[in-house]
């Protein structure tokens, strides 16, 4: 339940981390104070006013009433009226709430005389009526008599320093969080297969030592990929002067069966080099450059023969995003070409998800078991070795196009078709 008010971002739980014991601080703070400070004050405060008007009362009761008003305006902030009544009308305490109304009531009871009292209307003096001898004595008390604005001010104080310091504390966590955001976009990056540049180590010491970490992995696998890529560009370069040599000394063979079977080999080695080939091109830098996924798919459907295939496409959405074009048109075409080899009827279908676009291929093929959908994307799997070897491919088409994809931010997926046989789903960010 609380996991539904914690905020997601780092940013946001520092903040609660910083500022919740603030606010617990002044809760804590303001509740003691009103229990406490608050109230002496207001008691003393409600005992000095009533103080003073039990002294103006006895002055007018020994017919000093031009000198009670001489002492209650200059010394006592009163201001007071008499009127003849022998009863005093409905009385205003029980609509008056509050630690002052409370205090006020107690300290006139001191006064051992009928009384009223009205605060409702502070800013202009507190209205008091005791009860005298056939006569009511009217007493506006000034505010600051009963009222100390120095407790609110205070407490007010308090809430804009715990505002000051909310402010404060997410201008310094934003910024010390700045590197980790550029360190997510940064890695986002590069694991797109994106050329991202080397992340500055600024921040504290933990941020700091976690951007060397990743820019230490970053020159580690670059180092790997390319050594990977020469190796292999090495190895095929070297191979082809061997093959090219056994395929004229084939040639001079008069036994035809054993021709044959060597010419067979020798196809299988050529293609197992093409696709070595076409692995190191994968690894070669290409420009990323704005694609129009809809027109990328129809130019690999342009050559397919609708005579003895079946072709559907089916266009939901238009996509547009960003990526290396030839690469992906690799990818697309490869998977078209593994369709046309074993099924007469394909169905394409392009639409965006929430994560991005995804491009699903159905053909009526034989498909493939469930519990090999993992193995054929090993380099050189293949469900049937002898129909391979007969068609030169080497089992690294599937190997290559997940290396692509996944260079991009994305994933190959591979299912039960609809129409009986694979369906394999391309899913790519945009």
């Amino acid at each position: 339940m609380f996991r539904k008010f914690i905020p997601t971002t780092l940013i946001g739980r520092s903040i609660i981390i910083i500022f919740v014991p603030i606010i617990i601080l002044v809760l804590l703070t303001s509740i003691v104070f009103y229990q406490t400070s608050w109230n002496i004050i207001s008691k003393r405060l409600a005992e000095s006013v009533v103080a003073d008007i039990s002294v103006l009362v006895k002055l007018i009761e020994n017919d000093l009433k031009i000198d009670a008003e001489n002492i209650a305006q200059k010394d006592f902030k009163m201001q007071f009226d008499i009127i003849e009544s022998d009863k005093l009308g409905i009385t205003f305490k029980k609509t008056n709430r509050g630690i002052l109304s409370k205090r006020l009531e107690q300290a006139l009871i001191n006064l051992s005389t009928p009384f009223e009292y009205d605060l409702s209307n502070l800013e202009n003096g507190a209205i008091i009526k005791v009860q005298l001898k056939n006569k009511i004595l009217i007493i506006n008390v000034d505010k600051d008599r009963l009222y100390s604005e120095t407790a609110f001010v205070f407490l007010l104080w308090m809430i804009f320093a715990s505002l000051i310091l909310l402010f404060m504390s997410y201008f310094l966590m934003n910024k010390q969080l700045r590197p980790l955001k550029r360190l997510a976009i940064i890695a986002e990056t590069f694991g797109r297969g994106l050329d991202a540049p080397e992340l500055k180590s600024v921040g504290a010491y933990e941020i700091r030592q976690t951007s060397q970490a990743f820019n230490q992995m970053r020159t580690r696998i670059k180092r790997f990929l390319k050594q990977r890529t020469e190796m292999l560009a090495g190895v095929s370069h070297d191979l082809r002067t061997p093959l090219t040599r056994m395929k004229l000394q084939v040639s001079l063979i008069k036994d035809q069966k054993a021709k044959s079977e060597l010419e067979l080999d020798i196809n299988e080695m050529t293609a197992m080099l093409d696709s070595y080939v076409s692995f190191v091109k994968t690894e070669s830098p290409e420009t990323i450059e704005n694609i129009y996924i809809n027109e990328l798919i129809k130019e690999c459907i342009k050559d397919i023969d609708r005579v003895k295939h079946e072709l559907i496409i089916e266009e939901i959405d238009k996509i547009h995003t960003s990526g290396r074009p030839i690469q992906l048109k690799r990818v697309f075409q490869n998977i078209i070409d593994n369709s046309k080899r074993y099924a007469q009827k394909i169905k394409i279908i392009i639409y965006l998800i929430n994560e991005g676009c995804c491009i699903e291929f159905h053909d009526n093929g034989q498909g493939i078991p469930k519990h090999n959908f993992e193995d054929v994307f090993k380099p050189f799997f293949t469900l049937d070795p002898s129909r391979n070897k007969l068609k030169g491919e080497s089992g690294l088409g599937l190997t290559i196009s997940r290396d692509i994809v996944r260079s991009h931010g994305g994933e190959i997926k591979l299912d039960k078709s609809g129409l009986g046989g694979l369906k394999l789903s391309v899913l790519l960010p945009i």
